[in-house]
């Protein structure tokens, strides 16, 4: 079997998921994951599917098909995951919103060599207030090399000249 992982988007609306199945399903293909997510009308996801060697061509034909109905699939070959050489944290951020704080959260994270592997943010409006807030949740990868205290303190710094929330946990608290 090959391992394929498609990035997909389109402007929103019902059916394009079930377009997609039918596309790898009539080609012997599997969805074995997937990220999907509708925002400002449009719709994006990622995913990871097999599909028999002897059909793989086919199916990338017509997943690039999908583009005449207004839905663009980019296709790149599983890589393999590295050895696990880290550990997983989580980490939740809350506070008022500003340009620029995605920006020092990743990078600080990149320094440290830790790996984001899941993030999800919002703005929202803040309660019986006119401010907006910023909400990250992210799954790390952190280097079994990097002490969690380490990273907590760095982090709590990066916190309070940001004027945020910040919460770490590992995976196995």
């Amino acid at each position: 079997m090959e391992h394929l992982v498609l990035t997909v988007i389109a402007a929103d609306r019902p059916g394009l998921v079930e377009r997609i199945a039918h596309c790898i399903a009539s080609h012997s293909g599997n969805w074995l994951e997937s990220r999907m997510s509708r925002m400002a009308g449009q719709f994006a996801g990622i995913l990871r599917v097999t599909v028999p060697a002897e059909s793989r061509q086919a199916l990338i034909e017509d997943l690039q098909g999908l583009d005449a109905q207004g839905v663009r699939v980019q296709l790149a070959e599983a890589g393999n995951d590295p050895a696990i050489n880290w550990r997983t944290v989580y980490l939740d951020l809350l506070g008022n919103d500003r340009p620029g704080i995605v920006r020092d959260i990743t990078r600080l994270l990149s320094a440290q060599g830790v790996n984001l592997e899941r993030f999800n943010t919002e703005v929202t409006p803040a309660p019986m207030s006119a401010e907006w807030l910023f909400h990250a949740e992210a799954r790390l990868a952190v280097p079994l090399t990097l002490a969690l205290d380490t990273l907590q303190e760095r982090l709590e710094s990066l916190a309070d000249d940001l004027m945020v929330e910040l919460n770490l946990r590992a995976d196995d608290q």
